[in-house]
């Protein structure tokens, strides 16, 4: 088993199993975000997919994964960035979903502009999903 997932469970305090090892490894390997079907298929069916939901669910409680709303009312997931932990989302970046590819993106170094709420409300999480052409398929 790699290293790196080792020390991401450790880091966030999860218990290192192979199911939780393998999630893990479907994020590592791919550069945008997932949805929980394209776990199921890339582990291969090797969790039910209540497995997989709790994995994620553990995943998320604990800051190592954040979750994506799309255009069409799905959920995608993302690695967090390092200044995530337990009960911490820290969040402050815009997510990009192509409209050709469907893939969704985390532009980390695109931050959420300030929003100014009404008085008596407060904001605790914010999405920001900007649709397009990403630059993979303006090139195509």
């Amino acid at each position: 088993m790699d290293n790196h997932i080792k020390e991401l469970l450790r880091d966030h305090t999860l218990r290192l199993t192979q199911g939780r090892a393998d999630v893990i490894d479907v994020f590592l390997n791919h550069e945008v975000a997932v949805s929980h079907a394209d776990i199921e298929v890339a582990v291969d069916g090797k969790y039910d997919r209540v497995t997989i939901y709790r994995t994620l669910k553990s995943f998320l409680d604990k800051g190592l994964i954040h979750k994506i709303l799309d255009d069409k009312g799905g959920i995608r997931y993302a690695l967090c960035a390092d200044a995530c932990s337990e009960g911490s989302h820290q969040h402050n970046h815009i997510h990009f979903k192509c409209n050709k590819c469907e893939q969704t993106t985390c532009l980390e170094h695109v931050e959420i502009p300030m929003v100014k709420l009404p008085r008596g409300f407060t904001g605790e999480e914010s999405n920001f999903l900007i649709t397009g052409i990403c630059d993979k398929c303006k090139q195509r």
